[in-house]
């Protein structure tokens, strides 16, 4: 696929055939995340590929609205931040789930980013704590690395 078709292509994909994906494509979409560009070099973005169902469905918990989706999607893949290593952590993963999203596209995948930084697990505060601190308890997610983003990866199934 021609570069320009990918960036047309790459939409929000919420619905998912429920076909698991590859992990030889898997690491193909890390391997090209892993080439983009960071401050100073630094590459300091880290991936976390999860791709047991109960732990997806887990994940699709961590706020109460806007991630439920995820509990169909094969594969959820965590972008995370080295934020002891440079300030410009959110910059550089967000350039690098930029990337995996368009590597996915150009793999024939549909992906959805599903913010986790800087959000409340629900919104009128009827679910206390932070979504950040529940992804990091789930899947013990090391001190000094922070988290983006979740990337919720599969093929493309029709809306329901």
């Amino acid at each position: 696929m021609e570069f320009n078709d990918v960036i047309l292509k790459r939409h929000s994909v919420r619905h998912y055939t429920g076909q698991p994906v590859e992990r030889e494509i898997i690491d193909q979409l890390i391997a090209v995340a892993q080439t983009a560009p960071s401050s100073k070099n630094c590459k300091s973005s880290a991936f976390m590929v999860i791709d047991d169902p109960d732990t997806i469905q887990a994940l699709s918990q961590m706020r109460t609205s806007g991630c439920k989706f995820m509990e169909k999607a094969p594969a959820v893949i965590v972008v995370l931040g080295n934020s002891t290593e440079t300030d410009m952590w959110v910059e550089n993963s967000s350039i690098s789930a930029t990337f995996l999203q368009l590597a996915a596209t150009a793999n024939g995948l549909g992906s959805c980013w599903v913010q986790v930084r800087g959000r409340e697990r629900s919104k009128d505060g009827s679910v206390p704590g932070t979504a950040e601190d529940y992804v990091r308890q789930l899947l013990g997610v090391r001190d000094g690395m922070s988290i983006l983003c979740l990337l919720a990866l599969g093929y493309e199934a029709p809306a329901e």
